[in-house]
């Protein structure tokens, strides 16, 4: 059972979102909260597997309440909804550690599949709000390839195609353990916070 938490501003967003993930079986939503300090209080008080969590809300955003999260439990999943006017919050979300990002008017489908993604340990990126978060990297600096070696980059590669360790460990004959310690070293020279923000960038 992948056990979720619901924060958004909006009641009936929320109710919404709630009446989609109660037609899973394999999803149990454990509360709900309408900004980013409920959303930290409830994390420490039920352990949640995914938070599904606006960004733009009152009193703490979801993009300082991820930050949070991932401080106090690394390994919570966090999956942003977005819409198509915030670029600049997507980018600093994916620097905060955040899983994915689905846009608010995603299909019912997409919204319980998304949240399995994240829950397995893979990214999710909606297209378009990949090509969003690209126009704002392009603003910045280029990531330079050459300095991986060819190792490096073809778990790069695969990174960006949002296979998490395990899977990059049975494509190319490594143990988990070794593509962890690979992915440290790219991350590190690439100087990138996380997988999620090398894969948007390869992505570009």
């Amino acid at each position: 059972m992948i056990k979720v938490i619901v924060v958004d501003d909006q009641k009936i967003i929320r109710e919404g979102l709630k009446m989609i993930l109660s037609l899973d079986d394999e999803i149990e939503v454990l509360g709900e909260g309408e900004n980013g300090l409920d959303a930290i209080s409830l994390c420490r008080d039920l352990n949640p597997d995914v938070i599904l969590i606006d960004i733009r809300m009152p009193i703490m955003d979801g993009v300082l309440a991820t930050e949070k999260i991932k401080e106090l439990n690394k390994d919570i999943k966090i999956l942003i909804l977005t819409t198509f006017n915030e670029d600049e919050y997507i980018f600093q979300s994916i620097k905060n550690g955040a899983n994915g990002y689905l846009l608010k008017d995603a299909d019912p489908d997409e919204i319980i599949n998304g949240i399995k993604t994240v829950f397995k340990g893979n990214m999710l990126i909606h297209s378009e709000v990949a090509m969003k978060i690209a126009g704002v990297l392009n603003k910045k600096e280029e990531v330079n390839l050459d300095i991986l070696t060819k190792r490096e980059k073809e778990i790069s590669n695969l990174i960006a195609e949002g296979l998490n360790n395990k899977e990059i460990g049975e494509k190319l004959y490594l143990s988990e353990g070794t593509v962890k310690n690979y992915v440290t070293k790219i991350l590190d020279k690439l100087e990138v916070k996380n997988r999620t923000e090398l894969a948007i960038k390869l992505k570009r």
